[in-house]
């Protein structure tokens, strides 16, 4: 084996690796934000809270559907662009993909993965920076509660 075969090799497995780390936060996070909302809901159905309560915890509520929404979006699977691997096998004959894994196309295979990784990873970035702030707000909700809001 080659250095620049070695090399494509190690790329092309890191690249997919990144991509199943990130949908694995992603899966994470959702699971999380679910079990967030679940107890939300149950302090909010049981109480009886001052309206400034439940318009804090409404918003952080609000931004933990936002987070999970964005979450959504990163482990969707995107069929409709598909370039390599079994999507567009799919779509071919036997001829035809034995023709095309004939040809070395590992390069383009790690650039397109990687622009898929990326903005995986920008969506999860803002997925967690919108989940933090609906934290601080149903901590500054539950303050509100505790401390007897307005």
């Amino acid at each position: 084996m080659s250095t620049l075969d070695a090399s494509l090799a190690t790329a092309h497995a890191e690249v997919k690796a990144e991509i199943a780390r990130t949908d694995g936060k992603a899966s994470l996070l959702l699971a999380f934000i679910g079990a967030v909302l679940a107890g939300v809901w149950t302090v909010a159905s049981d109480a009886h809270l001052p309206t400034p309560v439940y318009v804090v915890g409404g918003m952080g509520v609000l931004l933990l559907v936002t987070a999970a929404a964005l979450l959504l979006r990163v482990v969707r699977p995107n069929m409709s662009g598909a370039v390599a691997g079994f999507p567009l096998w799919a779509r071919l004959t036997g001829d035809e993909i034995r023709a095309l894994l004939a040809e070395d196309r590992r390069g383009e295979d790690i650039a397109n993965l990687s622009r898929i990784a990326l903005l995986k990873f920008a969506a999860l970035q803002r997925a967690i920076d919108v989940t933090r702030a609906a934290g601080a707000l149903l901590v500054v909700a539950a303050g509100m509660a505790v401390g007897g809001a307005l």
